[in-house]
């Protein structure tokens, strides 16, 4: 395997930005920004 090709360092780009936007998305479900969210549901009295 060639470490210093270019579709090497593409695919690896990739991975990264994938695990950036996952992790950015649990924080952000799951840390303390979780607190200012809102529940549509919880809006409306059915």
């Amino acid at each position: 395997m060639d470490v210093s090709s270019p579709a090497f360092t593409l695919i690896l780009g990739i991975v990264v930005v994938i695990f950036g936007f996952t992790g950015f998305g649990i924080y952000t479900s799951f840390g303390p920004p979780s607190k200012q969210l809102d529940d549509p549901f919880d809006e409306h009295d059915d």
